[in-house]
């Protein structure tokens, strides 16, 4: 009886290993059809959405399409006009007798031999570009406008205060020319002062 007690130990435990293997079969055999269905919805979604959009585009109208086909009417065309310049002759016209009266009236030019006096010549302009204690600032002060192609001078002034470096520019002998300096001097972000001083 030993004997078959143990064959059937055997029989049994042999039955059971291949019910295990199919459950386990079973399980990943759903795993990969609910995977492979999940693909499969996925796809068709997909080509259904491409078709969808095939088909839009297929009702739309065709911008090749002439107006006239459509109903709709055609808009006129717009006609630019160049401009006239009919000054050219106007002026050629008029001015003319404007510069034949002009010449009429013109006043002789004064009489440039006399060399004026010197109670007639106008102010020289001065222009102060800074005022510094120490004679070193003064002389950057001077390097900067010299860079810009000015003629700087550094003069010493003593007063109740103490002494002072004071940098000038000029004289001018014209506005003009104290202008353009004043100008290149402002281009640089240097405040100056304008001086008159007569007899320089």
């Amino acid at each position: 009886m030993g004997q078959d007690f143990a064959k059937r130990k055997q029989g049994k435990s042999t039955r059971k290993a291949p019910a295990r293997k199919t459950q386990a079969q079973r399980r990943s055999g759903e795993g990969q059809s609910r995977g492979k269905g999940l693909r499969l919805y996925v796809a068709g979604v997909l080509t259904g959405v491409f078709l969808s959009f095939i088909g839009y585009l297929g009702t739309l109208p065709d911008p090749a399409v002439s107006a006239t086909e459509t109903g709709t009417p055609e808009q006129p065309e717009v006609v630019i006009q160049r401009p006239r310049f009919d000054f050219y002759t106007n002026l050629t016209q008029e001015g003319i007798d404007e510069v034949q009266e002009v010449q009429d009236t013109v006043e002789p030019a004064a009489d440039v031999r006399k060399p004026p006096t010197a109670t007639e010549l106008p102010e020289p302009y001065l222009l102060q570009a800074g005022s510094f204690r120490q004679h070193d600032d003064a002389e950057r002060r001077r390097a900067q406008l010299l860079l810009l192609g000015l003629e700087p001078i550094i003069e010493e002034i003593s007063n109740g205060n103490g002494i002072w470096f004071r940098v000038y520019l000029g004289p001018f002998e014209s506005r003009e020319l104290m202008v353009r300096a004043r100008s290149l001097t402002t281009n640089q972000n240097i405040e100056t002062l304008l001086l008159k001083r007569g007899g320089t």
